[in-house]
């Protein structure tokens, strides 16, 4: 189910996704776009499939899913002027390949990471790329433990790390899985949830969010009543890990595949995107929003996204501080290759405002990036292809 390809009438792009299919037109690009730096597919990386964890002085640290000296990837940063900097090449093997999730970092600038392959059974690896000094390799997944883990992690206040695996586990439909360091220093994984035990949801693409008391929240791709994913929400109990529902997909002007995780505001609603359904006449996906109400979670759709197919928003949306919804799709747009846009609160709706449609040439084509702001309101990128050499650009959007 996984290695497929993205389908965009007729561009075809190889990844390591669910195969994706067409998409609509979306209003004209806003002027102030502007490529930071085109991946070549060599020993710069090419092909990244998320977006950036900022520092303090407006450096950018990401992956790309291929390239580098080995072909399996890097880490890479990106200082304030567009320099970059290869932080580490993966060779594949134990070492791991292909990371395709957002980096996280602790309060002392070190990386933490996921690759997709590599470990001893090339199920995937967690790592840690401290400030100074080499890769370590802090878990290697060999299915039962998980398998394939395509989005980043999420750190809590200890230093622990949590994130999902698209496979393994108990019964093969991924897991939920937490990382803690004991005191010696040594990190010890444990699966908190294996997916695929009847209605439950299946395949968590998206990473994992925590509240304030340790639950966790997050999306299933496919699985639940309806087969076409699930919102979850985990608990801790004496027992272990008890698993709720909060949303079943319907594949109707609900939205459906949610590849997306979710992410909270300050009043404590959580926010969200499915890649296809809704209420538009192709079903280009939705954003949506849950919030918690005597014990329970009401689902609202936000708005329904212009395209079709699955072709709606595939990394977390970003919230600003005016409550403002920012995020990107790919295959859709006036050249099928892709758009940025805004949803802005007003009275009760939701305005959609399109930042920019790319062309699919020199500025990049399908965008799977989360985004992420720097201190002056510059929204930063990536695509997966196009650019001057196909392997996809950062980009930036000036506010």
């Amino acid at each position: 189910m996984k290695l497929g390809s993205i389908v965009c009438f007729g561009k075809v792009v190889a990844t390591f996704l669910f195969g994706l299919a067409l998409a609509m037109t979306t209003p004209a690009q806003a002027q102030t776009f502007s490529v930071v730096h085109t991946f070549t597919g060599g020993s710069d990386g090419g092909s990244p499939l998320s977006g950036f964890t900022i520092d303090s002085a407006g450096n950018l640290y990401g992956t790309a899913s291929n390239g580098g000296k080995a072909g399996y990837g890097i880490v890479l940063k990106l200082d304030v002027n567009g320099k970059e900097t290869v932080l580490h090449n993966f060779a594949g093997g134990t070492d791991g390949a292909n990371p395709e999730g957002r980096l996280v970092s602790d309060a002392a600038g070190n990386l933490y990471g996921t690759t997709l392959a590599g470990s001893t059974s090339g199920d995937g690896t967690v790592f840690e790329l401290p400030v100074k000094g080499r890769e370590i390799i802090l878990h290697r997944f060999s299915g039962t433990d998980g398998a394939k883990p395509e989005a980043g992690l999420t750190m809590d206040a200890k230093g622990n790390l949590y994130g999902t695996t698209t496979a393994g586990g108990a019964n093969g439909n991924g897991t939920v899985f937490k990382l803690e360091k004991n005191s010696a220093g040594k990190w010890k994984e444990q699966v908190l949830y294996s997916f695929g035990q009847g209605t439950d949801g299946a395949v968590p693409v998206g990473g994992i969010t925590l509240d304030k008391t340790g639950n966790i929240y997050g999306t299933t791709s496919a699985g639940g009543t309806y087969t076409y994913g699930t919102i979850f929400k985990l608990t801790h109990t004496k027992s272990g890990w008890t698993e709720t529902i909060l949303h079943d997909f319907q594949n109707a002007s609900d939205g459906a595949v949610p590849y997306a995780g979710l992410v909270f505001d300050s009043s404590g609603n959580l926010y969200g995107a499915a890649t296809e359904g809704g209420n538009n006449t192709n079903g280009g996906g939705t954003v949506f929003q849950l919030t918690p109400a005597n014990g329970n979670w009401n689902f609202t759709v936000l708005y329904s996204l212009p395209g079709w197919g699955i072709s709606g928003t595939f990394r977390n949306v970003l919230l600003d501080a005016a409550g403002n919804l920012y995020a990107t799709t790919h295959c859709d747009g006036s050249y099928n290759a892709g758009t940025v846009y805004k949803l802005t609160p007003a009275s009760g709706t939701w305005t959609y405002t399109s930042l920019y449609v790319f062309t699919g040439r020199d500025d990049g084509e399908y965008s799977f990036s989360n985004l992420v702001f720097d201190k002056q309101g510059n929204l930063y990128g990536t695509t997966n292809t196009g650019g001057a050499s196909g392997y996809g650009v950062v980009f930036k959007i000036a506010p």
